[in-house]
């Protein structure tokens, strides 16, 4: 089986940090059922202070042949944007993240050992 391997950045809002580690702590099991349904396994997101600053950083396991055809999947599940509209406000984008309209910026692997 061919795994691609994600991770990602994003920063988070402070007064905010409690609220998405509750909502963390208990995922709907409908958007975990579509994570799973769309080919991703170890899915973990970490949480780090930086310089007074908060990040959240994300790693995942893609195991599809095709990950955009996977992503535009989970991103029309009603279920899945009903999540997503409790998170985003969460998180504070990097800025070449949000000058692209997105969420979490993208990390290069640099090193994996299995």
């Amino acid at each position: 089986m061919s795994v691609q391997r994600f991770g990602w950045v994003t920063g988070i809002r402070p007064e905010k940090i409690e609220y998405y580690k509750q909502l963390h702590a208990r995922p709907w099991p409908s958007v975990v059922a579509m994570i799973k349904a769309c080919h991703i396994r170890n899915y973990s997101i970490f949480l780090k202070e930086i310089g007074g600053k908060h990040y959240l950083f994300s790693y995942l396991e893609y195991t599809g042949d095709d990950f955009a055809a996977d992503m535009a999947r989970m991103a029309a599940d009603p279920e899945t944007q009903r999540w997503w509209k409790e998170t985003d406000p969460c998180q504070a984008p990097l800025p070449e993240a949000a000058a692209q309209g997105k969420i979490w910026s993208d990390m290069e692997q640099v090193f994996f050992l299995e």
